[in-house]
């Protein structure tokens, strides 16, 4: 990984030796149809061989007094040399491209299970960004290579390997001249190679930079039109466009030296071969024949070259992009269940908490909280208090950079998935519909569960009526061309979701803030009736949120300054009884 990466905080990258163990074993995987490719392959080379040498024989046949019966037959067995490496030239590209889809699949997997392994606070300190550029373009380049150039490249090489093999069968001279007019190649290759990989990787960091500056722009639209911060997101998206222009131009600036170099140095081994045969044949020490033919091989050798060349410019933008999503396998994952502790109870204890992001200073000043099982705790206080911050440790969603948060007397954050899944459930206003039906939406949280329990957790949160209005209820399919729905109704689907996971501690961070006051107090009073017993942590930005508590947490400047039942902190006289006082007598929406 790059410097720079690293100080903006992007996912791992995976150097070189990783990504040659990667495609080994991606190989290895299917290796039959890769020996398979390999042979035919051979087949195509060695069909292709034929022509030239026989063409040789003609030449040293015609003058020695073969007449034309011999040379028909020569010339009809080059005819058929040609269409059987045609057929297996094709045949070969399809096979290879056959292994190509199959190992592009596992590619897109691995991806798959890999991103959905990664810790939340990993994703976000690397941004959204980073990770969707490298699930789509280099997926997609990567996959381009498994499909075509790589079958393309394997296809060459081998073509490449037998042609000078048999430069060199008809005379060692010549063979050894051939390969040193190669030399240029190799100097140009040399170049480009040292070069080119760290170009594309700084060229793919990039892309990632400006991809997440378009999502976080598009994301926090309202934000920056409520503070006007339009001219500074412009500053910004310009920056990193510029930063992602100069990458490109030096990858192209690369290429404008490599295959100018590389187009010239075609015609060196010909010539090389002609001059030097052409002074053997005089001395007798080799047939006129096998100079025509070497000449004739050198000559079919440019073309694989060329293409291997191409490739090999293609391999070094595809590798670049496979190492960013072979990264994935070096970033920190969530612990499987395994061996990992199991809380004793379900007692919340945070214990002089502190927190400082990456890129900011400390927001959390030694706080101090207990949550007893059952408990239903209000945490308010001004915006930039820190309660979504702490929402975040309690969930394990990030760990504390001083102090503890445990439960059970397990911290937090070491809890293993599922198990911290059957603990804490961490509801936002940010929420998602997947592609499919209200079924499939549902089953997500709890895929045992029967139609009957389904209906039951939208009745909780007051969608059933909705639903139920629906063309097809629970089958009709939501998203892209099914039904849609709006913020209000997408936010109670992911509140059913929580009650279909039970968790024994809730925590709801603005769950309702898209729903209308009516509409949200009804839905928390749902949860409280389904989740009774249980424990409720509301992050309130609606005050009567913190009336219906057992008691409410006040945060200002990251230290929790009051906690106690509503009527007692009313009746001191402090911050809270300040907010209540205003939200009592003005109703703002929010606190």
């Amino acid at each position: 990984m790059t410097p720079s990466s690293q100080a903006k905080g992007q996912l791992p990258v995976a150097g070189r030796a990783e990504v040659r163990r990667a495609a080994l074993r991606l190989v290895r995987a299917d290796r039959r149809a890769f020996a398979v490719v390999l042979v035919v392959n051979a087949l195509a080379a060695g069909a292709g061989l034929v022509g030239p040498w026989l063409l040789g024989r003609i030449v040293d046949e015609v003058p020695a007094g073969a007449g034309v019966g011999v040379v028909d037959r020569l010339a009809l067995v080059i005819v058929g040399c040609s269409v059987a490496q045609l057929l297996l030239a094709r045949w070969a590209r399809y096979v290879g491209h056959r292994f190509g889809e199959r190992t592009l699949a596992r590619v897109r997997e691995d991806f798959v299970d890999r991103a959905l392994a990664l810790p939340a606070s990993v994703v976000e300190r690397a941004g959204t960004g980073d990770l969707t550029a490298r699930g789509t373009a280099d997926v997609a380049i990567v996959g381009t290579t498994l499909r075509d150039v790589g079958p393309d490249l394997l296809v060459n090489s081998v073509q490449a390997l037998f042609v000078m093999g048999a430069v060199f069968a008809l005379d060692p001279l010549l063979g050894l001249f051939g390969v040193l007019g190669l030399t240029p190649v190799w100097f140009a290759l040399r170049w480009y190679l040292r070069r080119a990989r760290d170009g594309y990787l700084a060229e793919g960091s990039a892309n990632s930079e400006v991809a997440e500056v378009l999502t976080a722009t598009a994301a926090g639209a309202r934000t920056v039109e409520a503070f006007r911060l339009q001219e500074r997101r412009v500053a910004a998206s310009r920056d990193t466009l510029r930063t992602a222009l100069r990458s490109r131009l030096h990858t192209l600036f690369l290429r404008t030296v490599f295959f100018p170099a590389v187009e010239i140095s075609y015609t060196v081994p010909v010539a090389g071969v002609l001059l030097v045969g052409g002074w053997l044949h005089g001395r007798g020490a080799v047939g006129l024949g096998a100079v025509v033919a070497a000449a004739l091989y050198l000559r079919q050798f440019a073309e694989p070259l060329d293409q291997i060349l191409m490739r090999v410019e293609q391999l070094q933008s595809s590798g670049a992009s496979f190492a960013r999503v072979e990264g994935l396998a070096r970033a920190p994952r969530a612990e499987g269940d395994g061996d990992a502790p199991v809380p004793a109870d379900d007692r919340i204890d945070v214990t002089g908490v502190r927190y400082a992001y990456e890129r900011g200073g400390e927001v959390l000043h030694g706080v101090d909280l207990t949550v007893r099982p059952g408990e239903r705790l209000a945490v308010v206080g001004p915006s930039g208090a820190g309660k979504t911050t702490l929402s975040r440790l309690l969930a394990g969603v990030d760990a504390p950079t001083g102090g503890t948060v445990t439960v059970g007397g397990v911290p937090v954050s070491a809890l293993a998935p599922e198990t911290l899944r059957r603990q804490v459930v961490l509801v936002t206003q940010e929420h998602h519909v997947f592609l499919g039906s209200v079924r499939d939406n549902l089953l997500i949280a709890e895929p045992a569960a029967t139609d009957e329990e389904l209906w039951a957790a939208l009745s909780a949160v007051g969608a059933e009526e909705w639903v139920r209005e629906l063309p097809d209820g629970l089958n009709t399919r939501l998203g892209a061309g099914g039904s849609t729905t709006d913020g209000s109704q997408a936010q109670q689907l992911a509140l059913a979701r929580v009650v279909l996971a039970d968790p024994h501690t809730l925590i709801l961070d603005e769950a309702t803030a898209l729903l209308d006051p009516a509409t949200a107090r009804h839905t928390e009073r749902a949860l409280a009736a389904v989740l009774e017993g249980r424990t409720v942590i509301a992050i309130a930005h609606r005050l009567h949120t913190a009336h219906d508590a057992d008691r409410v947490a006040v945060m200002e400047n990251g230290r929790l300054t009051e906690l106690g039942p509503h009527e007692e902190l009313v009746a001191a006289e402090g911050a809270y009884a300040a907010l209540w006082h205003s939200w009592h007598g003005e109703r703002p929406t929010a606190t």
